[in-house]
């Protein structure tokens, strides 16, 4: 997250978050076990038998997925039945993942009331920050959030001070391994007005307003 861009989680198929699998499989009444740090679904309900492997598995360190083409001819249509019910309950983890960062980092959540969820879009709603730099003249900052219908997180945001501007950057880096998806940052063109009062990140010192 920075001022003035968009971006956007990329989409991997091959990368999924553990504890999202864990309830898109029991949603789907898929067996699975953990050990060592591995996630193993042992019956994806799949017409072939297995005999004794797994039908695919996730490393929860790096939530990467292996599955197992060659004991399941029908692995395709057992991935596409297994992301469907990951995207959706993915949308609403990831809405409540990114809401929860950025409260923990002095941010308030804005409805947007005007939001109509769609057949791709399934959330919309802001995050307000308020800057405690005493010689910061816009305090107040929204960023726009859109979540899509298989948990894709969009951002948009225009100026933000840049204590705020450091807030939303660490929360975006923990959702980054959260949702074990990489951001695609898109810049926007910046006003002349604001160019002197931004700063590089993690550069900044603060004189704080007390309370």
């Amino acid at each position: 997250m920075s001022r003035f861009e968009s971006s956007r989680f990329t989409r991997n198929a091959l990368v999924i978050n553990p504890e999202v699998i864990k309830k898109a499989c029991d949603k789907l009444g898929w067996s699975y076990h953990v050990k060592d740090n591995i996630l193993t679904i042992t019956n994806a309900k799949q017409d072939s038998n297995l005999w004794g492997e797994y039908a695919l598995k996730v490393n929860m360190a790096t939530n990467k997925v292996t599955y197992n083409t060659y004991y399941m001819p029908d692995a395709k249509e057992k991935v596409e039945e297994l992301q469907k019910s990951f995207y959706e309950i993915n949308a609403v983890y990831s809405r409540e993942a990114l809401i929860q960062e950025f409260l923990k980092r002095g941010f308030t959540y804005r409805s947007d009331l005007r939001f109509v969820s769609t057949d791709t879009e399934a959330f919309q709603f802001y995050m307000e920050g308020i800057s405690e730099d005493i010689d910061e003249d816009e305090p107040i900052a929204k960023i726009k959030f859109t979540i899509l219908t298989d948990g894709t997180i969009i951002t948009n945001s225009d100026y933000l001070p840049n204590d705020v501007n450091e807030r939303a950057h660490e929360a975006m880096d923990v959702l980054e391994k959260l949702l074990g998806n990489k951001r695609i940052m898109t810049k926007k063109e910046v006003p002349a007005r604001y160019l002197s009062k931004i700063k590089p990140r993690r550069t900044t010192k603060l004189q704080i307003k007390h309370q």
